[in-house]
Order: C-alpha cells, then structure tokens, then sequence
C-alpha cells in the first residue's frame, strides 16, 4: 500500500455502497448534493465521482462499490477505480466491517499491479492511499507483494524465466529472507535420487534441478511444494500450437508457493519453513522420455508414462516424496496440472484436495472470507483403479478422459505417506480477461486462502 505521512496535504475518498448511498448524500454539504445529483451518482461497482471544491480544486471523491449482490458476484469492487483517480494522495472514509475494509485495500494495492519488464514507456503514475489506523498495512503490503512475485513470474515468458531463471528468483527470495538454499542440478538429480524429475527435464538443453529452501528454525513444519515446468512443449506427445500458447504458466505452481512463501516470510510466522520446486523444461531431443517408458519414482513405486504431457504429476511426486521423508506437520502442493480442474470449475476457481477435513474446512472457510475462490474436490478411492495400469504400480495419464483431477490428485496421493495434513491445489495460474485487480495474465490462486487459513490450523 502506498503510505505518507503528508496527511494534511491529502485528498477525503469516500467508498459508497449502493443501499447507503441516500444516507450518505444526506451527510454532504448541499453544493456536494447538487454536484452529485447533477452528475447523477449511483454508486454502481467501480464508478468514481470527483466534487470540485470553490476554488476548483478537488475537495473529495467517492467510489461506488455497488450493491450488496455486486459485492458477492465481484471482488475488489473499488479497485478497478485507482486508475481513474488524479495522482495524488487520498485519505480513506468508510463505514466497512474489517474483513470488507482488508479486501478494498489489498485490491487497492493489486491495482498498481503492471507488468513493465519489456516495456519501454514509463509508468503511469497512480493514485497513494493512506491506510485505515484500523488496517494491518504491514500484512495488506507482504499480501501484494507475494501476489506481485508470483504474477511477475508467470508473465514472463519462457525465454526468460527457464529453469535456471526460476532458480534466480528463488535464490533472490530466499536472500532477502536470510533464508538457506540448495540447488540439485542436472545428473545429480539422479545422484541423489531424483529420476523422475531429471526424466522429465533431461531432453532440454537447460537443465532440471530442484530447488530447495528452508527459512526459520522454531514452531510447526510447513513445507510448500510447487510445479516449476518452465515450458511444456508436451514432450513426444506434443502439444498442439493452441495448446501450447500459454505454457509459460506452466511454473505457476512454482510462483504460486513462492508468493505464499514471501508473505510467511515477511510477517515473521514462528514455523520452520520449507519450500521444494522442481524446475524443469519439457522438452524434445533425442534422449526426450518416450510413451509406454517405465519409470522407477524416489519412492520405489514404479510409473508407466503413457503420455508424455503428464509430466507435471511426474516431478511432483519426487517433491513430494523427498518432502514427506521429514514427517512436516503441513504439505502443501501447488500446480498448474490438469485441464480437466478448468472443465470442472473454470478458470477463476481452484479445485483442492485434502486428506485432513479440519485444514479443508479451514481453508474453505478462509476462501470465503478472503475473496479468493477455491473449492474442494474428493480423493475418491473408488478411482484408485484408473492410476493403476497393470505393467507398472502407476499410470501417469489413464485413459477414458474422465475424473482427470481427481485422478492426477490421486497419482500424488500415492507419494505421501507419513505427512498426517497434505493439500494439493490444482490452479489454473492465468487470469483471462481483466477485472478488478486483476489484469489479464499471471495470477496467484489459493495462497490467500492458504495464508489466511494456516495460523488457525497450525495454532499460531
């Protein structure tokens, strides 16, 4: 959020609500009641009026947030309104319960959000707020930026953010919280018992690694596990050119734990840390995993790769083996890995996956009351069949097309054992037309509900 302490030289900004529009009116000195009237305010979502003072400066503004059914059919209602604003300073006047109040000001601050890395032309300066006495700027500011992070990594494109770039940003991270790192690289990856990761990521000419970083040394273990397929060509089975258009995301799993990770970070949680994120490119060459290949996992199980497209599943699950080795307290997985979740709910929904009703509640009531969006699927047992195909202990991509989620959620299921609350997020990563504070392309999804739910389920 931006802050100042010049208060006296700052601008009053009004966030209206449709139902208490009249009253509001009624407050107002009359030439504010006769400027209103004539421009004819409504207060619909997003709208902006701005009152002249006598000298023809701006005495104040007001954004409208709708109404209440507004409010539930969009998030962030006054954001998209930041643009439309003189670049000044604003003090905010309100009448919103804190939770309404924390999402205007996170939104606030997601809509400064550009993505200027290959841009030349300046950016546009925007409106600053001064936030609410009554607001956690400090926790709204680590929100954004773990938001910013993962956006700003999925927009870029593949040809500046492989897996050597990805460990770049992971390193910056973990720098700037003094947290310690180690990179397995390349045939090491085999060395030190990774195989399915170095299968995948072995036909690119740069090579797969796995990036691993643990921050804080008291409190419960967290361990975030994110996809990092820089590009997915879909390997032998290549995807075609539609399909491939959007493959820079396909490390939006990777952001996604990376963002949630700076925001743990830098509130100073009392947990001990880990995030693990396979950084591959799936990859076409000579030596390319081949359709029908068997595999041996980190954890012994066997994997028949019967498309080579799958591959998302297939790095994971040494992740998720190695990270359940330590038994941490909560596992959590992030992915962008099925296109069967975007059939089921979408693109503005994540589907999830739990083995711990407690953490599943939680987060479906932190997603309620956070604005962002997730929903549970089921691990059903009666589809453990569909991964098994005969030949090998696992399938990696079973064949009819159906319950293609749940059955991707399963394949991971298999490689945690030991971790007694696992989730795994199946995110879609890209936001496809612009809406309020969130511009088309990269975007975070679960990472608020997962930040705002883990102090509950961890007792902190």
């Amino acid at each position: 959020m931006d802050l100042t302490t010049e208060i006296s030289t700052a601008t009053d900004l009004h966030l209206v609500n449709a139902e208490d529009l009249e009253s509001w009116t009624d407050m107002q000195p009359r030439r504010v009641r006769a400027w209103l009237e004539t421009l004819g305010f409504s207060a619909k979502p997003g709208e902006v009026v701005l009152v002249p003072d006598t000298d023809g400066g701006l005495a104040l503004a007001a954004i409208g947030r709708g109404t209440a059914r507004d409010r539930v059919r969009q998030r962030f209602c006054a954001a998209g309104a930041r643009a439309k604003l003189p670049a000044r300073t604003y003090r905010l006047h309100h009448a919103l319960a804190p939770l309404e109040l924390e999402e205007e000001a996170l939104g606030w601050c997601l809509a400064g959000y550009r993505f200027r890395r290959f841009r030349q032309s300046e950016r546009p300066a925007l409106a600053s707020l001064i936030g609410p006495e009554a607001l956690d700027t400090d926790r709204i500011k680590a929100i954004a930026a773990g938001e910013a992070l993962t956006r700003d990594l999925i927009n870029t494109p593949a040809s500046h953010m492989g897996p050597q770039e990805l460990e770049a940003a992971f390193l910056d991270l973990a720098a700037q919280h003094k947290a310690k790192t180690n990179v397995i690289l390349g045939d090491d990856l085999l060395n030190q018992n990774l195989p399915l990761i170095h299968a995948v990521g072995r036909a690119s000419t740069r090579s797969p690694r796995l990036l691993d970083m643990r921050w804080g040394e008291k409190g419960p273990r967290v361990t975030l596990v994110g996809k990092g397929v820089c590009f997915d060509t879909g390997g032998l089975n290549l995807k075609p050119g539609a399909s491939m258009g959007l493959m820079k995301k396909d490390m939006g799993g990777a952001a996604a734990v990376m963002g949630l990770a700076h925001m743990i970070m830098a509130q100073g949680w009392q947990v001990q840390l880990r995030v693990l994120v396979p950084a591959v490119e799936n990859a076409v060459s000579g030596n390319a995993m081949r359709p029908g290949d068997i595999l041996i996992s980190r954890k012994g199980l066997s994997v028949e790769v019967n498309n080579t497209d799958a591959e998302g599943r297939l790095v994971l699950a040494d992740a998720l083996a190695l990270a359940d080795e330590e038994t941490p307290d909560i596992l959590i997985c992030m992915a962008t890995l099925t296109g069967a979740a975007r059939v089921a709910l979408g693109p503005d929904v994540a589907p999830f996956f739990s083995t711990d009703p407690v953490l599943a509640q939680t987060l479906m009531q932190a997603s309620e009351q956070v604005r962002d969006p997730i929903w549970q699927l089921p691990l059903h047992p009666a589809y453990e069949a569909m991964i098994e195909p005969g030949i090998a202990d696992l399938d990696n991509a079973p064949s009819g097309g159906m319950a293609g989620a749940i059955t991707a959620a399963l394949f991971l299921n298999r490689f945690v054992e030991a971790s007694p609350r696992f989730a795994h997020f199946d995110i879609y990563g890209h936001q496809p037309s612009a809406a309020p504070a969130r511009p088309k392309g990269g975007a975070g999804q679960g990472a608020r509900a997962l930040f705002a739910a883990l102090p509950s389920v961890l007792g902190l």
